[in-house]
């Protein structure tokens, strides 16, 4: 069937359009993801030479409700959307996602987990021996590790398959698989974090 007032080629190409072209991880894609991933720390560098306690608040809300919020499509929604779909098309997925997630988690979540430290500092909570505050502590540690351990971690390795001329799609889709995992538990700890700090802020 051909598209109305259209020429007859014209009418194949919107009917059926070519594929497209295959997705390749240059400099250009890195350096532009990386600048974005700097937003967060660049914010915190310059509120904290403001000296600002309430713009503090905000960078550390926003860094981390951010952190939270992506950890929380990536367990929830992605992995359901991942297993509708053939392995092919998960290892383009993962491919294209990489990128996006390589700097922007890690610079989401050391700025999050930096500026709470100077708030709580800031404002005489950040004592050792409060049991909430150890709370968070180790909340703190254990999303640090998975973050530092294994998601970025996986995510290089990710980045490296994917350079390669014949990738191992088998192992991409594994590797993002476990990310979406960990994300998942990432984000569980978060809330957990979230009810830890609420708290601190009644008291």
């Amino acid at each position: 069937m051909a598209v109305e007032g259209a020429h007859p080629a014209e009418s194949q190409r919107l009917l059926f359009p070519p594929p497209a072209a295959p997705f390749v991880i240059t400099r250009r894609i890195l350096l532009r993801e990386l600048l974005l991933a700097l937003i967060p720390a660049v914010a915190f560098v310059v509120v904290l030479a403001l000296g600002n306690l309430v713009y503090l608040d905000y960078v550390h809300v926003l860094s981390g409700g951010t952190w939270t919020g992506i950890d929380l499509f990536m367990g929830l929604v992605m992995s359901r959307v991942m297993r509708s779909l053939t392995v092919p098309q998960r290892a383009e997925v993962a491919k294209r996602l990489t990128p996006r997630t390589l700097f922007l988690l890690p610079s989401l979540a050391g700025t999050a987990v930096t500026s709470g430290i100077y708030l709580a500092m800031a404002e005489g909570r950040f004592v050792l021996s409060d049991p909430w505050i150890l709370a968070a502590g180790v909340v703190v540690l254990v999303l640090l590790a998975q973050g530092l351990g294994m998601l970025l971690p996986n995510n290089v390795r990710i980045l490296l398959e994917v350079q390669k001329t014949r990738p191992d799609v088998e192992k991409i889709v594994r590797l993002n698989r476990r990310n979406l995992l960990l994300s998942g538990s990432q984000a569980a700890f978060q809330f957990a974090i979230i009810f830890i700090m609420a708290h601190l802020a009644m008291i």
